[in-house]
């Protein structure tokens, strides 16, 4: 299976385009980046994880870049970037790790 994200501007009510998102996975007390992407036009990375990458378990991290975002949009936002730490433990299921976005905060939640 694999990773997946979105990013949603709650704030301004539409997708997140063009966020600079980075994954990442603990090895040795250590992360190694996996890949590197940018958003789409609907604000998703739908294989975040490379297709040719084998998901296996371990604790892993989305960065979003969200300064890119604010100004983007010209907005002051008070987090530069959000970084979401998951552990997998079941390879066989997705994991889609959604990022709700405001200029003064975030949530997060597992996706389906």
């Amino acid at each position: 299976m694999g990773i997946s994200t979105h990013i949603l501007d709650t704030s301004l009510g539409r997708p997140a385009a063009g966020v600079p998102v980075t994954l990442a996975r603990m090895t040795d007390e250590e992360w190694s980046t996996l890949n590197e992407a940018t958003t789409d036009a609907d604000g998703r990375c739908k294989h975040l994880l490379p297709e040719t990458d084998v998901l296996r378990p371990g604790i892993y991290r989305v960065h979003f870049d969200t300064l890119a975002h604010y100004k983007q949009h010209q907005l002051d936002g008070l987090y530069p970037y959000v970084e979401i730490v998951f552990t997998v433990s079941e390879c066989e299921q997705h994991y889609h790790i959604p990022l709700l976005l405001t200029a003064n905060g975030y949530t997060t939640y597992r996706g389906s």
